[in-house]
Formats: structure tokens, C-alpha cells, sequence
């Protein structure tokens, strides 16, 4: 089984007609959107401000840079074992441990561990670490102080934009020696882009930091403005995500991604552009679908603004965290099974990294992967339902929006991001089961 096959299933793995689910899907986001327009007739969500606080021990050891430095270096550890499993370890990929730990257990365990703990990466992504011990022997941070904050979250949107052209286009991504080279250049990357710039480099431009900090505006952990951990709605902490520039670029490299992960399924793709299985083909295909969907965002919110009057430059990024549930019913759509199946590939060759005769360190090494561990009717319900509710709740998120940044304006004029979201809606189903 090739590591990067998501194993997100076909349309066979659905239990119910293709075209049913095509149309219930998007009569569900405009019936959503109707029940708004009747009882969802000012602001309901909080803001910045509201949160029920966490003990006074939890809000300690989320504080404690002590405790940071710890689970930082830990996961250094872990990362630099699995340099070496990639460069020393087993050349079949089948059993060299690298790979799975990258592509479905960091990749794709990123998004429960984002959800249930909040932006847990900060917390303990190791480059940070390296950035600071390297800090005395380079001196202070040379680049002005103003360009970072300008950039935004564009150059977090360019890494998470490579990292999905590495884990989609290339054939043999899954190789050791290509995730040893993408692990070491990505690390020199972010570490010296960190000494430029200064450690707020890792909160704009460490592409897996900056998924993990948004995926947890959807978690119940939040923060208010006076920095208090907080447990309150997922809905109230989507809707407190700072309006940075590339905040859409963002999201729309996470759709597109989707979105070409699924296209590449299609029998219209194997039997014709991806038919030569290339870099360029892969590239080129990648590069279009993350157009298409930006395109389409862009016109959705450019029309909504256009109607109810609002200035032109901000709104793609106004509206760009209200499809973050749908970006992330995308993501669990499309590795839900691969994290359920393939995932067991991690723990059963932990047991002996390095593929030594005769070493079974916690008794797993001669299991194989369970394939009745989630059904096919179940992980077809799961997408389904997570791309559904995703757009639900997006819809939304985009109505009390629209409440806030132009209170006066006719809910019609929401209609062209409505139309957006129902296209995404329908044209991805369609792509997950090879419409």
C-alpha cells in the first residue's frame, strides 16, 4: 500500500445514491441558510472578551515556558529518531517508519490534537527551540521590524502550499530519502528564516504552525483578550481569528489541496491530464484547482461586499475564517480512513525503527494493519456528514459575519457567498467518491 494513497474510498463506498447525496448536501445549506435568515436576525456569538475560564493550574502550565522548552524538546528528540529511521532505517518504504510519521501521523494527526488541545504545534514545534539556541551564536534578528507584520500569514500559505505539492505531485514522495531531504531543507528553511526575522516568524511563516493555530480556532480552548484560557464555542472562537493578510491564501491552499486530492481519483483525470503521472502534470493540476477555488471565493465575497457596500480590500479576509469549517470537513473527509487504517503502520514499525533482526520494543512489530477497524458505510457516512456540516457551519459563521461588518445590509445580499458555498459543497462530494 503506497503511504500517500489517502484510502479515502470510492463511490462504491457509499450506501446510498451518489445523486441523492449531491442534492440532500446542498438543499441542507440553503434550508441552513433560510432557518438564519428567520431566527438568526442579529449577532449571537461572542467575541474576544467571553470564555469561561480554565483552573488556575491549567492556565500555569499553559504559560510555563518551562514546560514549553520540555515538549519542545521531546518532540526534537522524536523528529531527530525519525531523520535517522529516514536515513539510515529500511529502503522499503512499506517499512521505514519516516514516512508514515510524516504524510498520516504528524499530517493528518495535526487536526485532532489541534482540535482537542488548541494551537498545540506553538506549543511544541522543536524548530522553535533550535531558533533559540542558536540565537546567541547569530546575534538579534536583522530584518526590519514592520516587514514581518506586512507579509501576514503569506509566507505560512507558501509552505503549507509546498508541503501539499510533496505530499500530492511527487511519485516518489514517500521515498526515505526524499522526506529525510524535505525534513532537513524545510527545518533550515524555518530556522533561518526565524533568525532573520525573529521568533514571531514561526506564528506566520512555519506553514504546519500557522494549520495548527487555525485549526484551533475550532476547538473549545480559546483565549481572551486578556490572555485567560478559556473553554467556550468553537463557533465564538472561529469568528475572534485576527483578519490577516493571507488568511484566505491560507485557506484556499487547504481547499485546493482537497479539492485536487480528490480530482486526481477521477477516471477523467487518470485516462487524461494525469495520465503521464508527472511533476508537471501534478503541479499544473494542483496550481488550477487552488485557483478555482480561489477564484470562486473571491467573486462569492466580492459580490456580497459589492451589494451590501462594503470596502473593497478587506473582504476575502473578513469572510475567510467562516471556511474554516468547510476546509476542515474537507480535511477529515479525505484522511478520516487514512488516520484510522494506515495510521496503524506507525505504531507497528515503532516497535523496531530501524528494522533490526530481532528487535520487537513493545511487541507490535509482526501485527498488520486491522482493515475492519472502521467499515466502508462508516467512513462513507463520516464524509458525508463532515463535509455537510462543515458547510452548515460555515454558512453560518458567513451570516453572523455579515451581521457584524454590515449591520444594515438586506440578507440577500449574502446570497453569491451562499452560491459559493454550495458549489464547494457539491463539487467536493462529487470529487470524494469520483463524481
Amino acid at each position: 500500500m503506497e503511504v500517500v494513497a489517502h484510502g479515502v474510498g470510492s463511490r462504491t463506498d457509499l450506501p446510498l445514491p451518489l445523486g441523492l447525496a449531491l442534492y440532500g448536501a446542498g438543499a441542507a445549506i440553503l434550508v441552513s441558510f433560510v432557518v438564519l435568515l428567520l431566527f438568526w436576525r442579529t449577532p449571537k456569538l461572542g467575541d474576544e472578551r467571553s470564555g469561561r475560564p480554565l483552573p488556575t493550574w491549567m492556565q500555569r502550565a499553559a504559560d510555563s515556558a518551562g514546560l514549553r522548552r520540555t515538549l519542545q524538546g521531546v518532540v526534537l528528540a522524536v523528529a531527530v529518531l525519525v531523520l535517522a529511521v529516514a536515513l539510515a532505517g529500511p529502503e522499503d518504504t512499506t517499512r521505514n517508519l519516516a514516512p508514515w510519521v510524516l504524510y498520516v501521523t504528524f499530517w493528518v494527526g495535526l487536526v485532532p490534537a489541534s482540535l482537542l488541545l488548541g494551537p498545540v504545534w506553538r506549543v511544541v514545534n522543536p524548530l522553535r527551540l533550535v531558533a533559540r539556541l542558536l540565537r546567541p551564536l547569530v546575534g538579534p534578528p536583522r530584518a526590519p521590524g514592520r516587514l514581518l507584520p506586512r507579509l501576514g500569514l503569506w509566507p505560512g500559505a507558501v509552505s503549507l502550499l509546498a508541503f501539499v505539492w510533496l505530499e500530492l505531485v511527487p511519485a516518489g514522495r514517500s521515498d526515505p530519502d526524499v522526506v529525510a531531504g524535505w525534513l532537513i531543507g524545510y527545518a533550515l528553511v524555518q530556522v533561518g528564516a526565524s533568525l532573520w526575522f525573529g521568533e514571531e516568524w514561526f506564528a506566520a511563516g512555519d506553514g504546519f504552525e500557522v494549520y495548527s493555530t487555525l485549526l484551533a480556532r475550532l476547538s473549545l480552548v480559546g483565549r481572551r483578550d486578556d490572555r485567560r484560557v478559556v473553554l467556550r464555542s468553537p463557533l465564538t472562537n472561529a469568528m475572534t481569528t485576527p483578519a490577516r493578510a493571507g488568511l484566505a491564501a491560507v485557506v484556499m491552499v487547504l481547499l485546493g489541496s482537497t479539492a485536487f486530492d480528490g480530482l486526481t481519483r477521477t477516471v477523467w483525470w487518470q485516462n487524461g491530464p494525469g495520465a503521464a503521472d508527472d511533476v508537471i502534470s501534478g503541479a499544473l493540476g494542483l496550481a488550477v484547482m487552488v485557483a478555482l477555488v480561489s477564484l470562486l471565493y473571491l467573486a462569492g465575497t466580492r459580490l456580497s461586499g459589492r451589494l451590501s457596500r462594503l470596502p473593497l480590500g478587506p473582504q476575502p479576509r473578513l469572510f475567510a475564517a467562516t471556511v474554516l469549517p468547510i476546509a476542515l470537513g474537507y480535511t477529515v473527509a479525505h484522511y478520516f480512513s487514512l488516520f484510522a487504517l494506515d495510521g496503524q503502520t506507525t505504531w507497528i514499525l515503532a516497535s523496531n525503527p530501524f528494522g533490526t533482526a530481532g528487535v520487537d520494543l513493545f511487541g507490535t512489530y509482526g501485527n498488520v494493519v486491522d482493515l475492519r477497524a472502521v467499515s466502508a458505510d462508516l467512513i462513507a457516512y463520516v464524509q458525508v456528514g463532515a463535509v455537510v456540516t462543515g458547510h452548515v457551519l460555515g454558512v453560518t459563521l458567513a451570516h453572523e459575519q455579515a451581521l457584524r461588518v454590515a449591520p444594515r445590509a438586506p440578507a440577500s445580499d449574502q446570497l453569491p457567498l451562499v452560491v459559493v458555498m454550495v458549489l464547494f459543497t457539491v463539487g467536493g462530494l462529487g470529487l470524494l467518491f469520483g463524481f
